[in-house]
């Protein structure tokens, strides 16, 4: 029938219509893992290739290394082309932990043990080390623990695997490419056949857990078989590790630093690397080892700062410039006292620190984040706005607070939120 036929013309007008609308309006559709895997071959070879190849690597060497590559999907933070892109995450809005959960005692006095053991095993390698970079084996020996166990921790992954995919299609490419070119200088190189070349899923490295330029920059060849192997040789590793520490400025005879008690009077809002002085200075403000010992008198004449990380709710430390070399192999002050403590514990049988942790990881980052908004439009220097609260952030609390007549903390608090507007 006549009105039948021309309903059906309209139906088809109208989907050619939808049709037309999804093609110009709609993302075009999802790649597939061949895809992607297609485009990593394409890439490698007209991306890749011609950096390697200005860099130095020959074709051999290069087309050798990447053979049995294969892109590993299940790490983390992978940004694949042509797939939809991951949902930003709001960081702002979570919690940060209490600085206090990050020292488990129980860990802590097993990797101490272990230590212990290892440095009576280890000790004329150790010896050996401290003579050649100045640094004490108990520092080596934490950094050991702390980043594999003491190379006992399993390395899953093989390292060119993580660096190729990540360097194609992570949410950091540029990072990982130039890691993964130092990669293959390292294989060039002949230290470490590609088989046993393994790390974590962040392409960090060995039983140090080197990335590839801090290999190629630190790595050192220390039982004298003439390569640098950080995977299975223990000298190795160690001087690898103190080399590292030397090139970064370790300052020879010194200690990390002291757990002290800041005296009430004392502002500890002076806290930071750029506000040092001599360790006299601060005892002649009151400040003390908390052990009740002297500093050291090779230490009162050098350079000392004082670290609140908690503010006045966490223990209190006067460290030196080699805490902040520490903090060179992991950017954390956490990290940094972590790796002190441990070595303490392991040189002298030392314990946890004696200050508690107050619960003061319980507010979220996009309330310490207003704070510092408030503490900028005041004029105060934060350091970097993250919602996170380093030193800068800690101190110009402590000043704000005084300033306005309320009991310097230096950290921020609920009760605080309405206050600094």
């Amino acid at each position: 029938m006549p009105g039948r036929a021309e309903g059906g013309k309209r139906r088809v007008r109208l989907l050619a219509a939808v049709a037309a609308f999804l093609v110009l309006h709609l993302p075009a559709h999802a790649a597939s893992k061949a895809d992607v895997e297609n485009q990593f071959r394409q890439w490698l070879q007209n991306d890749l290739w011609p950096e390697a190849q200005k860099s130095g690597i020959s074709a051999a060497s290069f087309k050798a290394a990447f053979v049995d590559v294969k892109l590993n999907w299940d790490l983390p933070d992978l940004a694949p082309p042509g797939f939809p892109k991951a949902k930003e995450r709001k960081q702002s809005q979570a919690e940060f932990s209490s600085p206090g959960s990050y020292f488990s005692e129980k860990r802590l006095q097993g990797l101490a043990a272990t230590g212990r053991s290892l440095a009576s095993a280890h000790a004329s390698t150790l010896k050996r080390i401290e003579s050649a970079y100045g640094v004490p084996g108990p520092i080596v020996l934490a950094i050991w623990g702390r980043e594999s166990g003491f190379g006992r921790a399993k390395i899953p992954h093989p390292i060119m695997d993580v660096l190729a995919t990540k360097a194609f299609m992570s949410t950091r490419p540029d990072l990982f490419r130039r890691e993964l070119i130092a990669a293959l200088h390292i294989l060039d190189s002949g230290d470490v056949r590609e088989a046993e070349m393994r790390g974590s899923w962040a392409g960090a490295m060995g039983q140090p857990q080197f990335l590839p330029s801090s290999f190629l920059k630190y790595a050192v060849d220390f039982d004298g078989d003439g390569r640098r192997d950080i995977w299975n040789s223990v000298p190795d590793s160690l001087a690898s590790i103190a080399n590292y520490l030397s090139q970064k400025g370790w300052q020879a005879g010194r200690d990390w630093g002291f757990e002290v008690l800041i005296p009430e009077g004392v502002s500890c809002a002076q806290e930071g690397p750029d506000l040092s002085r001599p360790i006299a200075d601060w005892a002649g403000m009151g400040i003390g080892r908390i052990s009740g010992k002297a500093f050291p008198s090779a230490e009162r004449a050098a350079a000392g700062m004082m670290l609140v990380p908690a503010g006045t709710h966490g223990p209190q430390f006067i460290v030196t410039p080699n805490f902040y070399v520490i903090k060179e192999y992991n950017n954390s002050d956490l990290y940094a006292l972590f790796i002190g403590n441990l070595a303490d514990r392991i040189a002298s049988g030392g314990g946890a620190f004696r200050g508690e942790w107050g619960d003061v990881g319980n507010m979220l980052r996009s309330d310490v984040l207003a704070m510092q908004k408030a503490l900028v439009s005041k004029g105060y220097d934060v350091g970097k706005v993250d919602g996170l609260p380093g030193y800068k952030t800690r101190r110009s609390l402590g000043d704000w607070q005084a300033k306005n007549g309320l009991s310097a903390t230096c950290f921020p608090a609920a009760s605080l939120k309405a206050k600094l507007r």
